[in-house]
């Protein structure tokens, strides 16, 4: 068995597989805190708390992912598409993206890793919309903020067959 000291030592799939291990440990601390915080303040407090945190989070991810890509700051739907591509949790769910007209496009969640271990537990699908609503805005803004948001589909909306939620962007001139 290979041993290995450091990151340095690792190859290109160890390195892919440490990305993942990163990712789900990242969303296992986002979904323990949730979970604390609900225990203690209540499920509404806690989803306020959550979309406050995501908010800023959100713009951080993103603002990182564009240094990382070298992508400019009015990059448009080209750059979000991009850059939605290296979240972290890209890693973790299927996701698509589809541009339906030059200034729109349609980003799916076709697996969401929390939403499906719900659902494999026989638990309702998780109310996601409100902080998702905060999430996805607050992303495409800092990637450029002529960006508009807007909900398709997301828990607790009724959803299609082949997405968890589904998020339009349209770019204003």
């Amino acid at each position: 068995m290979k041993t290995f000291r450091t990151i340095d030592d690792l190859d290109h799939e160890k390195l892919k597989e440490l990305l993942d291990n990163w990712a789900k440990n990242w969303l296992a601390h986002d979904g323990l805190w949730f979970q604390a915080v609900e225990a203690h303040f209540g499920l509404e407090a806690a989803m306020e708390l959550d979309a406050e945190a995501w908010g800023r989070f959100t713009a951080i991810e993103a603002q990182r992912i564009k240094e990382l890509l070298g992508l400019p700051d009015r990059g448009g739907l080209d750059a979000l598409e991009e850059a939605l591509n290296f979240r972290l949790y890209a890693r973790l769910n299927r996701q698509k993206a589809e541009r339906v007209a030059p200034d729109k496009l349609v980003f799916r969640m076709v697996d969401c890793r929390v939403q499906s271990a719900r659902r494999r537990k026989g638990m309702p699908d998780f109310p996601c919309k409100p902080v998702g609503l905060v999430e996805y805005t607050g992303f495409a803004k800092a990637v450029d903020p002529r960006i508009e948001t807007r909900c398709i589909e997301c828990p607790p909306d009724a959803l299609a067959p082949d997405a968890f939620c589904a998020w339009e962007f349209t770019i204003r001139p």
